[in-house]
């Protein structure tokens, strides 16, 4: 049996839309009245973000001072990850059309994410994915998890996965962060980093996966032909 195990923000979800809007609300509860302030184009924003600047240096590359920037690392941390604002993700293009072509080959599929159940239900909902992922194949924290770094918490995820799932003649991850290589590597298994999420090329290369392409559309498409 062949397996693909893959994160849901980056290789599915496009969160850049979230992460924006909780820039820009940050700027707006920490900006001094009148203060003139760089307000970065979204363009300008996800560059930053996917050369992992960061959250102090984006604050501070849009005008404010060094105070006003620890509040502004604050209230994105206690903001970014809450339901208000995952209405702002969206799909990325290809995704769809990459998960299907996997149900269609038969491939045992499982998502791994650094969301919560409440979270990643709401995105199920949202875009019409759980048949994609019966509740056996979801691998996400509980919704009272007490997060660490993801570069700590997710390969413990992937042990929880490893140990529940039926065995696989040949097991792939899809995942386009340094948390997703770290898990993928710890474990042994073949991880195919993607460009479509909140990393880019050179940061990804860093981390050495075993492949860089452009989305899950395309590592699907080079799983399939193995």
């Amino acid at each position: 049996m062949l397996r693909l195990i893959t994160d849901f923000d980056g290789p599915i979800m496009d969160v850049s839309e979230r992460y924006y809007r909780v820039y820009q609300l940050c700027l707006e509860k920490t900006r001094y009245p009148g203060q003139t302030i760089t307000e970065l184009s979204k363009a300008e924003f996800w560059q930053l973000k996917r050369s992992h600047t960061p959250e102090l240096q984006i604050a501070l590359k849009s005008g404010l001072d060094a105070q006003q920037g620890q509040k502004f690392t604050q209230i994105r941390k206690q903001t970014v990850h809450t339901l208000p604002y995952f209405q702002y993700d969206s799909l990325i293009p290809t995704a769809l059309a990459a998960l299907n072509k996997v149900q269609a080959a038969g491939i045992d599929l499982a998502v791994m994410t650094m969301r919560r159940v409440r979270e990643l239900d709401y995105a199920f909902s949202q875009h019409n994915l759980g048949d994609f992922f019966p509740e056996n194949r979801r691998y996400c924290l509980s919704n009272d998890y007490v997060k660490t770094r993801d570069v700590e918490d997710k390969p413990l995820l992937m042990a929880r996965a490893l140990a529940e799932l039926p065995p696989a003649a040949d097991t792939w991850m899809v995942g386009d962060t340094e948390a997703d290589i770290a898990a993928a590597k710890k474990h042994d298994i073949k991880i195919i980093a993607v460009e479509s999420g909140i990393r880019d090329r050179t940061q990804l290369a860093s981390y050495q996966p075993a492949l860089i392409m452009p989305d899950l559309k395309t590592a699907v498409n080079f799983i399939l032909n193995q």
